[in-house]
């Protein structure tokens, strides 16, 4: 990506760094010479991204007015990246009451430019006909362009790059299916974007004149259905040709689940993608064009996003995930650490074994959990709690992993999400399944007094009421199974790979 470096030195404020957008901006926002602070609930999330010692990270809430003033305060430029994929009660309240706080502390600390990424609403519908999404993502564009600081306003339909949502459905929907029964949403018109586009667009936008307020739709060079975009999907990645046969039946509610049955994407974030499609989505002008630094550049082709949104997922340098950010109503109570907690009862399953491999074999194989590699215990019994969390709402055990290898604080891991990691030692994983309580899964690796590589690994639960405590103790029973079978394949695993790998056998 090229960039004007005449005017630079920027002070930017990003929100929402922990999600797809928001990971990416603050790489391109550093290459262009800005500097960066972003705001976090969780800082640590952001603590193993490449760019983090170049950032500055605040702690904060866009919801709350003292933790944004502060995050504002000396900021040029400021990001608002946030929004409610809920679809539970109250996500416009919510989504209503974060960017009127935004608004109205961006005045007053005296921001010359507010930056908000939007989506891109059917021209000539009543905004009451709008999906409750689209409708709310209008009033929070409306509250920033009125809040007295000049703000650009960037409306996008169906990101294409790698490992977004809109991206990881067309995906799975076209891999999986070779014959498909599909939404009558399939025909609809919309004009879809590549990830590098938006990330220029928003780029670009922190230096644009400060008599400019407004709205810019930002759309690629193609207008394509639904349906022709599985067709082209197919296309480009090598597959036989898709047979589409759309049913006029299925509604929003109905197709958000037929997704999440087919791809990692749950219904609770499927649901507002589907339900945006109901309207055709075309932009309406390419202004935006004539802000952007640099010469003139062409927008990316269909094609050659999925072409190298596909390129980055087989190459495992995928950076950022829809699941980047917390899935709504997840948890996100850190582990009670403190010896003398006195929060209520904390259920634990502990296992501990001696493992003939080095300390680093054994980590590759702890840090190379979940996702393709299972989860090396009765795979039947994690399928099925995958299923029936799918079928409560959450997320599944389909979201995999970000990369294959490696992981850092804050990357989702199927139905889990790290809430630590010390490289080679300590790996916490936190529930994001639904449960009627808080649950860890922590494995950690050292070595005992004699020298030889302990494994030691704990389940711990949280109960939350009668229901919570009926839970853990309706499952304790096959924790001998589940974790007591997970601890031995681990260490049987390590000590395998160790084996076929000398130069990492453990010395006694």
């Amino acid at each position: 990506m090229e960039h004007d470096d005449t005017r630079v030195g920027l002070r930017c404020l990003v929100t929402g760094a922990t999600g797809y957008i928001g990971g990416r901006l603050v790489p391109e926002l550093l290459s262009a010479g800005h500097r960066v602070r972003c705001l976090a609930r969780s800082p640590d999330r952001l603590r193993d991204h490449p760019w983090a010692d170049r950032a500055e990270v605040v702690a904060g809430d866009v919801t709350d007015a003292a933790s944004v003033a502060r995050a504002l305060d000396g900021v040029d430029v400021a990001y608002y990246l946030v929004h409610a994929m809920s679809s539970g009660k109250g996500f416009e309240e919510t989504d209503r009451t974060a960017a009127r706080i935004f608004a109205e502390q961006a005045r007053i600390a005296g921001v010359r430019r507010i930056v908000h990424l939007s989506g891109l609403t059917p021209a000539g519908v009543p905004e009451d006909e709008l999906s409750p999404h689209l409708r709310s993502r209008a009033e929070v564009a409306r509250i920033l362009l009125d809040s007295g600081v000049p703000a650009t306003v960037l409306r996008a339909a169906v990101v294409i790059g790698s490992g977004s949502a809109s991206f990881e459905m067309l995906r799975y929907l076209t891999e999986r299916l070779p014959v498909m029964v599909t939404p009558s949403w399939v025909h609809t018109r919309v004009q879809p974007v590549a990830v590098r586009d938006v990330l220029r667009a928003l780029v670009g936008s922190a230096q644009m004149p400060p008599d400019v307020n407004r709205s810019y739709d930002l759309g690629g060079p193609e207008v394509l259905t639904y349906r022709q975009m599985m067709l082209r999907y197919a296309a480009v990645a090598g597959l036989p040709r898709r047979v589409i046969l759309p049913v006029p039946v299925l509604t929003p509610g109905l197709s958000s689940h037929w997704v999440g049955l087919v791809t990692p994407v749950p219904a609770s974030i499927a649901r507002p993608l589907t339900e945006s499609l109901r309207h055709e989505v075309v932009c309406h002008e390419n202004d935006i064009a004539r802000h952007l630094p640099g010469p003139p550049a062409a927008p990316t082709g269909f094609d050659d996003a999925v072409r190298l949104a596909l390129r980055r997922v087989r190459e495992a340098r995928v950076t950022t995930r829809w699941s980047s950010a917390s899935v709504p109503g997840a948890p996100s109570d850190p582990l009670p650490t403190d010896p003398g907690w006195a929060g209520g009862s904390l259920y634990g399953d502990h296992r501990e074994l001696r493992v003939d491999a080095s300390p680093e074999a054994l980590w590759r194989v702890v840090e190379g959990i979940g996702g393709e590699n299972g989860w090396y215990s009765f795979p039947l019994a994690w399928a099925v709690r995958g299923w029936l969390d799918r079928l409560a709402g959450g997320v599944g055990l389909r979201r995999g992993r970000r990369d294959a290898a490696r992981l850092r604080v804050g990357d989702s891991l199927d139905f889990w999400r790290v809430e630590a990691i010390e490289p080679g030692r300590l790996l916490r994983l936190r529930a994001e399944m639904r449960l009627p309580g808080l649950a860890w899964l922590e494995m950690a690796v050292a070595t005992d007094e004699d020298g030889r590589t302990r494994y030691r690994q704990r389940a711990l639960f949280h109960p939350h009421g009668l229901l919570g405590q009926a839970y853990w103790w309706s499952v304790s029973p096959f924790h001998a199974i589940v974790f007591g079978g997970m601890a031995r394949n681990i260490a049987r695993t390590a000590a395998s790979s160790a084996a076929r790998d000398p130069e990492h056998t453990p010395v006694h």
